[in-house]
């Protein structure tokens, strides 16, 4: 009976896992740009489902839903896999920040510490991949020069590999994280009974 609960359990999580990344997988081709951000820095909500599997299922859930949304996702790069990349620190640095201070504190406040915590922490862990290994790899595919005279046609401050990360990537990522957080916050207010029912953070 035992062997059976388990692998009752690990099935469910599965299947939870694959209508999460699905979700998410969706939510990511709704981009928005935002004002004044370099042009290929837009928002999308596909973060809100990995933030709540974190919640349900812990941050290893949430990391397996954000690398099976960013490989399917990244068949249709326009980024060279820059973007996806991206997208795989910043939202798994999210999820483990938020599934840790969730996992000790199981209510509305633990979600908001949760997310503000995670949305600092991706700020900081952001700009550090941005110098040392996403601007890099990206000038693979487009010249650093071509990079940041696209940036500047939306914000001219933005001149250079420090200006790029000090008014691109940091707000950026402080702008993507409230967003995220808010969106969070009133989805789980209606999600709060299942959360803490049926699913404990692991």
């Amino acid at each position: 009976m035992k062997n059976k609960a388990i692998a009752s359990s690990k099935t469910r999580k599965l299947t939870l896992i694959g209508i999460f990344a699905a979700i998410s997988t969706i939510l990511m081709y709704f981009e928005l740009p935002l004002p004044f951000m370099p042009p290929f820095l837009k928002f999308d909500p596909s973060g809100v489902p990995i933030l709540l599997s974190s919640m349900l299922m812990g941050p290893s859930a949430a990391i397996s839903v954000t690398l099976v949304k960013d490989l399917i996702h990244v068949l249709s790069t326009t980024t060279g896999g820059v973007g996806e990349l991206a997208d795989f620190l910043i939202m798994s640095t999210f999820s483990i920040v938020v599934g840790l201070i969730y996992n000790k504190k199981h209510d509305r406040k633990g979600v908001l510490l949760a997310t503000v915590a995670g949305t600092a922490t991706c700020a900081f862990v952001g700009a550090l991949a941005n110098r040392y290994l996403l601007i890099p790899f990206f000038s693979k595919v487009m010249p650093l020069e071509a990079i940041f005279a696209a940036c500047a046609e939306i914000n001219p401050a933005i001149d250079g590999l420090n200006a790029y990360i000090l008014f691109g990537a940091v707000p950026f990522n402080l702008i993507k994280g409230l967003i995220l957080t808010v969106l969070t916050f009133l989805l789980y207010r209606k999600l709060e009974g299942f959360l803490k029912t049926y699913i404990s953070p692991k």
